[in-house]
């Protein structure tokens, strides 16, 4: 587009479609010869014979284009980033993370939390690792990232659940009003940045 086609933006003389209004019925006659115009010429059976068809094929040759969620659910691509899943070693059952600390430091998201701590053995032991899904955006680095492979993106794609023992109070994950002022914010978990107020930019108004 040039700059003389830009300055010249007209809504109906651009790549938009004219609307010709005239061809509307305006009266309810018209618009009662216009649907007998449409059913004779076969449009609206055409239709109900779609229809036909694929309800007989769902009823006799069990052909169902549905599925009956959630106790039917589509099988998803093997290469498809849901949910994380933490492995272990085959051999000793023992979880496979080595507390490095990679998929925290390169989670641009910051949803991974870790703790880890050193065992009489001078080996790094894991704590608590925790994913805030609601953050995660599923892009995936922390598990390209992992040396052990010790964290994947498993086939569960559902954070929904039918039981209720599953789920948390959300006055059981508050902190008491009474230790509020011993609360330590992390810088991860949905805290916004210190100095969140001098990046913030202004959106352009004027083009």
């Amino acid at each position: 587009m040039s700059l003389q086609d830009l300055k010249e933006r007209n809504v109906g003389t651009q790549e938009y479609m004219l609307v010709q209004e005239d061809d509307y019925p305006k009266t309810g006659w018209e618009e009662f010869k216009q649907v007998m115009k449409r059913s004779i010429k076969g449009e609206l059976f055409g239709g109900l014979k779609i229809t036909l068809k694929i309800m007989k094929e769902a009823l006799f040759n069990n052909n169902m284009h549905t599925v009956q969620y959630p106790t039917e659910k589509l099988p998803i691509s093997p290469r498809y980033r849901a949910v994380h899943k933490l492995l272990a070693l085959l051999e000793s059952g023992e979880n496979r993370c080595i507390g490095c600390g990679l998929c925290e430091k390169i989670c641009i998201s910051k949803c991974i939390r870790m703790d880890t701590r050193i065992d009489e053995n001078s080996r790094k032991e894991v704590l608590e690792y925790s994913i805030n899904l609601g953050r995660c955006i599923f892009c995936g680095y922390c598990a390209e990232v992992c040396p052990e492979l010790a964290i994947v993106h498993g086939g569960r794609y559902e954070n929904a659940s039918e039981q209720r023992a599953h789920f948390g109070l959300k006055e059981d994950f508050l902190t008491p009003l009474d230790e509020l002022k011993n609360q330590q914010e992390y810088d991860g978990f949905g805290a916004i940045s210190p100095n969140a107020d001098e990046r913030m930019k202004k959106t352009p108004l004027a083009y």
